[in-house]
C-alpha cells in the first residue's frame, strides 16, 4: 500500500503535494481542533497559535504575523480586529512606541494554551510518523528553501506591480 503511495506521490508536482498536505492540515485543525475555540476560523487559530507561543518569548506585533504567515497587511487587520472583537486578544501601546501596537493574548487565549500545545504535539506526531531524523531535516531544508524561493518571486512582482502602478 505504501508503495503504491510512494509511486503516486513520486509523479506528482511538488506543488500539488503541497496543496494536498495543506488542505490535509486544515481539515485536521477544523476537526481535532482546539477545544474552546470553535469561533475562530481555522486561520485564527494558527494565528493564536502563533501569539500564543511567541509572546512568551518576546513582543509579537501586527507586522510579525504578516511576516509568518507570508500574508498582506489588509488581511493580517481583518483577522486581528475579529481576534480582538472575539476577546481572544487585545492591543497594547508600545512602550518604545506608541504607534506600536503589542499584540497581547487575553485570559480566555491563555486558557487554550493547553489544548494548542497538546493538538500542536499530535500533529507533528502523526506528521512525522516513520520517518527518520535525517530524512525530515532534509524534509524541513527543502520546504524552507522552496517558501524562500517563492517569498523572493513574491517581492520581485510586488516592486514591478510598483513600478507600474
Amino acid at each position: 500500500m505504501m508503495q503504491d503511495h510512494d509511486t503516486k506521490c513520486g509523479n506528482m508536482q511538488t506543488g500539488t503535494l503541497i496543496h494536498m498536505l495543506s488542505n490535509l492540515m486544515k481539515r485536521n485543525d477544523s476537526s481535532a481542533g482546539i477545544s474552546g475555540a470553535g469561533e475562530l476560523t481555522v486561520t485564527q487559530k494558527h494565528v493564536l497559535k502563533f501569539i500564543l507561543l511567541a509572546s512568551l518569548h518576546r513582543d509579537v506585533y501586527q507586522k510579525d504575523v504578516e511576516e509568518e504567515f507570508q500574508i498582506r497587511k489588509s488581511t493580517v487587520t481583518g483577522i486581528l480586529k475579529l481576534m480582538e472583537k472575539n476577546g481572544f486578544i487585545r492591543r497594547e501601546s508600545a512602550q518604545q512606541d506608541a504607534r506600536l501596537k503589542k499584540l497581547v493574548p487575553t485570559e480566555k487565549a491563555e486558557a487554550l494554551r493547553p489544548s494548542i500545545l497538546e493538538h500542536i504535539r499530535r500533529t507533528e506526531t502523526h506528521l512525522t510518523e516513520g520517518i527518520p531524523p535525517e530524512e525530515l531535516k532534509i524534509c524541513r531544508k527543502v520546504m524552507c528553501r522552496m517558501l524562500y524561493n517563492l517569498a523572493e518571486k513574491n517581492r520581485e512582482n510586488e516592486e514591478v506591480d510598483q513600478k507600474d502602478e
